[in-house]
């Protein structure tokens, strides 16, 4: 027969409602007195209801995790990252996946608003304005996408494009090229907008091409424009993109790194097993799987909730954290890039470079945390 709260209480000596209150609101609970309840429970194998526990006190424990594309390599580690942190805290993680399509994603989150008591968006495909609507139904986190008055994580990927791209100026390339990822995406527009200011002040050419799916097919698909641009130097949005360029262009017979140098984004296992081994940004994807449950949890106990199968609003108050949370990239160069046409000749004349490339032993130590002056 399963052991029960009474039986719980009545060991401790203790009333019903103190065992209750030790396993949801332990600080609520003298600590001697939470201490003992904890010792019984643990004695008599006492496991307390996630169910029971939401209709009294409006949370279910979980976490909702909707990401982008669960077979891009790029979500994996993020994923299992989040979980670890949820499950330390406490929590369970769902996990869905969207198909990079922004209807399904916005379908997700109104599925899963009554079963979680918050959701993690990973690298969202929905307009700023709905992801800002679905904010007021369920507590939300976004990660790889900024949006002012909403708590994010981001990763600094506009440090990491200028880094790739003064590591290809420095090797003597002029002409290069940014294969775009997908329509809509911060991440792109990010790596866009620093890739052309840090190619403008190194003196050279920046051809976009894009936007594109951000999949080995989409890298490949570019191949032969790469050839026809003439450049001798290609920033990928991401490591998918940058191996499907290395297939594309090895079979059209042009040479990576002799001929083109290629970089990616992500640092996926993969960078490291093609050949030649993929120079790319590393990106803190484990370090910001954490972060966003951590953040997601803070403003967990403060957001109005309804308490399950009652109706009835559970009157708290509402601090939502809107903190922005910016987590260093880190160039990491291997095979794929090496000395261009201009190698050795000096350089034009340029502004101001930015930092130089993050090199820490953990790239994922956060190095931004501010409120809402954030542009979306």
């Amino acid at each position: 027969m399963p052991v029960t709260i009474r039986d719980v209480a009545r060991a401790s000596g203790v009333h019903i409602s103190t065992v209750s209150r030790t396993f949801s609101a332990p600080h609520l609970v003298n600590p001697e007195t939470r201490v003992r309840v904890l010792a019984c429970a643990e004695d008599l194998g006492y496991r307390p209801n996630r169910a029971a526990r939401a209709l009294i006190t409006g949370r279910t424990h979980n976490i909702g995790l909707i990401i982008a594309d669960i077979a891009n390599p790029f979500f994996p580690p993020l994923i299992k990252a989040a979980e670890s942190q949820a499950r330390h805290r406490d929590y369970h993680v769902f996990v869905a996946d969207t198909n990079e399509d922004a209807a399904v994603e916005e379908e997700l989150v109104h599925a899963l608003a009554k079963q979680v008591d918050g959701v993690l968006l990973c690298s969202p495909r929905m307009s700023n304005s709905l992801i800002e609507q679905l904010s007021r139904e369920v507590p939300l986190v976004v990660v790889n996408r900024q949006l002012a008055g909403l708590p994010c994580v981001l990763m600094d990927v506009g440090q990491g494009a200028r880094s790739a791209i003064e590591h290809l100026a420095g090797l003597g390339h002029r002409e290069m090229a940014l294969l775009g990822g997908p329509r809509g995406s911060w991440t792109s527009r990010e790596i866009r907008r620093a890739a052309s200011a840090a190619a403008r002040a190194a003196g050279a050419e920046l051809t976009v091409l894009g936007p594109n799916p951000p999949t080995e097919t989409g890298g490949l698909a570019q191949a032969e424009q790469v050839r026809r641009a003439g450049v001798t130097a290609v920033l990928a949005y991401n490591d998918l993109m940058a191996i499907g360029l290395l297939e594309g262009l090895d079979a059209l017979g042009v040479r990576v790194p002799q001929e083109v140098s290629v970089v990616g984004v992500d640092d996926i296992s993969l960078s490291r097993l093609t050949r030649p081994k993929l120079t790319t940004v590393a990106t803190p994807t484990a370090a910001a799987g954490r972060t966003a449950v951590d953040m997601l949890l803070q403003q967990d106990t403060d957001f109005p909730r309804t308490a399950r199968g009652s109706g009835a609003t559970v009157a708290v108050g509402v601090r939502r954290t809107t903190a922005q949370v910016m987590l260093q990239t880190e160039l990491v160069i291997r095979d794929s890039t090496a000395p261009g046409p201009y190698a050795g000749r000096e350089r034009p004349a340029t502004a101001a470079a930015g930092p130089g490339p993050h090199r820490r032993a953990d790239p994922g130590n956060p190095v931004v945390a501010a409120g809402d002056v954030v542009a979306s």
